[in-house]
């Protein structure tokens, strides 16, 4: 692989100052490339992330729009999300437009693809590689259309990267380093593997301020507590999560739950089972996010809302049971632990249990193995 002072060399774009210091050549430790620039940056204008689905998925694109924001802070950096999700990128220090995808089948696809190509974007990254993310990167016209050889219709890309796993020279890569890899192999400096990031508006934050004062919780140390999931192979007991709120509260933290409006049963539940006073919340994505800045502790299972915390900068738990640890763990700069029952069959699609009756990796997982999570990331 080419070194970052190589590609310079390489690049005659990439000589003046004003590049080489966008790249961070001053320091030793400065991220790098994973392969030489593929055209010339210089007359890049507009950049657009494709970024389809999931609140995780959308949390985990962050350090993509962070990467490319520090390669190229004068260049317009926008991302396309789905629209149920879209407020959580907003705002966000590192994207200057949130596209949002409306639900509506083709008819609201073929209107997305009609402003995309006005929108008129030089260079487009699908970071989902669906075929609507596919679809609708074609659509946009840009001269670069950035994908991996092995999306379902990568012809429809006029850029396909190699496996990422071969260019990072590993036999396991995060979602993030995944994304990464992509803009890597186009010339992005990437190699620091940047963590994700959430923005705090302030109409959420003041909004949080707002509900913890209203009972009393505005000079107490919170624990975000998220013992929901979107399937039983990753929703931890919630008898467990009762007893893991009791310790917390025994180390003096005042528990908060949150759950979705359709899970509200999982938290009359932990109501119900738990001996300690836990306030519940509903809230809006970005007040999820003000509520995980504001809270000095996370404990939930493997969901959008823990990459939320882990992006919020909160000291994170995370209860694991079907998915693939390496590839969707927390991808957060303060300590986090991931707690899991070793088992062959672990990981799978997660659906639902093919090998038991009940899905025996994440209810194996005990109370007491969570807990001495919770003190060493506290330490």
């Amino acid at each position: 692989m080419n070194s970052l002072r190589d590609i310079v060399e390489l690049s005659p774009q990439l000589r003046d100052i004003e590049t080489q210091a966008m790249y961070g050549l001053q320091g030793q430790d400065a991220a790098q490339p994973l392969a030489p620039p593929r055209w010339d940056w210089g007359e890049v204008r507009k950049v657009l992330l494709v970024r389809l689905r999931s609140i995780g998925d959308t949390v985990l694109a962050t350090p993509a729009a962070f990467a490319l924001k520090r390669f190229l802070p004068k260049v317009e950096v926008d991302i396309l999300l789905e629209d149920w999700v879209a407020p959580l990128l907003d705002p966000h220090p590192h994207i200057d437009n949130v596209l949002a995808l409306s639900r509506g089948g083709l008819i609201a696809k073929a209107g997305a693809a009609r402003d995309l190509r006005a929108a008129k974007y030089d260079v487009v990254y699908n970071l989902h590689g669906g075929t609507t993310a596919t679809f609708l990167t074609r659509a946009t016209g840009a001269r670069h259309r950035v994908g991996f050889k092995t999306y379902q219709y990568a012809q429809l890309h006029n850029h396909l990267a190699p496996s990422p796993l071969l260019l990072w020279g590993q036999q396991k890569t995060h979602s993030v380093e995944q994304q990464l890899a992509l803009l890597g192999w186009t010339g992005v400096p990437v190699t620091d593997r940047p963590r994700t990031h959430l923005g705090v508006s302030p109409g959420a934050a003041e909004a949080i301020n707002q509900r913890l004062a209203a009972v009393g919780l505005t000079d107490r140390k919170i624990a975000l507590i998220h013992p929901a999931a979107a399937f039983a192979t990753k929703q931890w007991a919630t008898e467990n999560f009762a007893r893991v709120v009791e310790y917390v509260a025994e180390r003096g933290f005042a528990p908060v739950a949150v759950a979705a409006t359709h899970e509200s049963a999982v938290l009359e539940n932990l109501i119900d089972q738990s001996s300690v006073h836990i306030e519940t919340f509903d809230l809006s994505l970005p007040e999820v996010t003000a509520l995980a800045a504001r809270s000095q502790l996370f404990v939930g299972n493997d969901s959008g809302i823990a990459h939320i915390a882990a992006a919020a900068g909160t000291r994170c738990v995370v209860v694991f049971g079907s998915s693939n640890i390496a590839h969707w763990r927390p991808w957060n700069s303060a300590p986090a632990e991931v707690v899991f029952e070793q088992m062959a069959c672990q990981p799978c699609h997660g659906y639902f249990c093919e090998k038991f009756d009940q899905p025996e990796c994440i209810l194996r997982v005990p109370v007491t193995r969570v807990t001495a999570a919770i003190d060493r990331v506290l330490s």
